[in-house]
């Protein structure tokens, strides 16, 4: 569940710079949140490759 928690927590950081970006049209604020994106992407795939790696191991 740790890995879940660090999803939710990534998220749960860009929540002030989407309200920012998308009501008040801050230009900085849409920077970070293309940047914790980009840093979702990354921990996704991580996970997605744990997953599939304990899924194989648990086939031998």
């Amino acid at each position: 569940m740790a890995r879940f928690d660090e999803v939710k927590d990534l998220i749960l950081s860009l929540e002030g710079d989407f309200d920012k970006f998308y009501s008040k049209g801050n230009q900085a604020a849409g920077t970070r949140v293309r940047k914790g994106m980009q840093d979702l992407k990354t921990l996704a795939q991580d996970i997605r490759a744990e997953v599939q790696n304990k899924k194989n191991e648990g086939e031998k």
